[in-house]
């Protein structure tokens, strides 16, 4: 009887989540997937990134789900995928929020260093299963500061 008590305490707290609390939430799941690009943590990719999930980068390219779980399985690329802090924002708007932050991405890719800075929106939705990456849009590099 416990254990219903606390499965219907944990669901009120779910549905009464204030949109402060789901963009705290989502700001920490966003960390969350940098983190795990750059570490090749293909458990928690897999599990941020919603089955539609599509990316575009400013060059045009486009990667789904696979693509980007294939990529981590195959190389470590990354020495660096880190928000530049106090960057990062967030806006919810009922079951999606969007991310907004300048990153930071250094590491090899193909044999050839890369150290850059860009800007990216990364769009999630609310699922049964919890919130989930579903779209992003990344810049082209920012140009080297003097």
């Amino acid at each position: 009887m416990l254990s219903l008590g606390l499965a219907i305490s944990f669901l009120a707290v779910a549905v009464a989540a204030t949109p402060t609390d789901d963009a705290r939430l989502v700001a920490q799941l966003d960390r969350d997937y940098q983190a795990a690009v750059r570490d090749n943590d293909i458990a928690t990719i897999n599990r941020i990134l919603a089955d539609d999930f599509v990316l575009v980068t400013g060059r045009g390219q486009t990667f789904n789900k696979k693509d980007i779980l294939d990529e981590a399985r195959a190389n470590p690329t990354y020495e660096r995928q880190d928000e530049e802090a106090g960057t990062q924002t967030v806006r919810v708007w009922g079951d999606t929020a969007v991310v907004t932050a300048l990153l930071w991405c250094k590491g090899v890719r193909d044999g050839k260093p890369f150290d850059y800075r860009l800007w990216f929106s990364d769009t999630y939705v609310r699922t049964k299963d919890g919130w989930k990456y579903a779209f992003g849009q990344a810049s082209l590099p920012l140009p080297k500061s003097t």
